[in-house]
Order: C-alpha cells, then structure tokens, then sequence
C-alpha cells in the first residue's frame, strides 16, 4: 500500500455501527434545470428508507481557508456506512441519480465517521508504532 494512501477494503478500527457520511462537491450550472429541481424534490424520499439525512445542502454561506472548493458541499448523515452504501446503491435512487447528474456533474465519497470521544493523537500513537 502506498503511504499516505487509505485502503478502503480495510477493516475499521472500531466496534459497532457509526455514523457514515455521503459527501458531495457539486457543480451546479447557473441556472438550475427542472431535472435538478425534481430530484431535490425527491431525494429525501430515497435518503428516509436508510436513515439520512441533510446536514449540510449547497452551503451558501461558506469560507474556503485552504485549497479550492468549486462546487457547492452537500452533507448526509447516515446511522452506519452500510446504510449509506445500500442508499447509494439502491434501486430508487440510481432511479432518480441521472436527474442531477445530466446536470450538475461533481464528486461523491461515503466516508465512515468516528467514534464518539475518538482522540487523533491515540490514532498517531498506533500509525506510529505501525510504521
């Protein structure tokens, strides 16, 4: 494995499910077309079934301190990464998808969260006595 690089096959180094991610940097055109409106419109429906939920959409208001953010940030909580996964997979939302994607392209990633009184510094002691 390349340093600095995650494998994402990886198993997790916790216990039991945690809250999942789906993040999103999108590229909306200037004017948003009616296929994107209806997918708006329609997107919770799918999210409900797996327990997500916006945290973040579009983020209006927003500062970049480093590097660039092109797009606008999209944020959905799910109760595990499995539920996220099954969501983005499911039939009703790769239904739906291509209403945004004919439209607004960008980049997606499920990430997994961290547990609850995670410590970064815990986590370099393991990175460290791995390396």
């Amino acid at each position: 494995m390349t340093p600095g690089v995650i494998d994402p096959t990886a198993a997790p180094r916790h216990a039991g499910p945690m809250t999942a991610y789906a993040i999103a940097n999108l590229h909306p055109d200037a004017e948003l077309h009616d296929e994107v409106l209806a997918y708006m419109e329609r997107v919770q429906s799918t999210l409900d079934p797996y327990g997500g939920r916006f945290l973040v959409h579009g983020a209006p208001r927003r500062e970049v301190r480093e590097g660039s953010w092109p797009g606008g940030l999209v944020l959905v909580a799910f109760p595990s990464y499995d539920d996220a996964r099954a969501w983005y997979d499911s039939a009703p939302y790769q239904a739906l998808l291509p209403l945004r994607t004919r439209h607004m392209p960008g980049d997606l990633l499920l990430v997994d969260g961290v547990p609850e009184g995670y410590d970064p510094a815990t986590t370099a002691a393991g990175l460290r006595r791995e390396r």
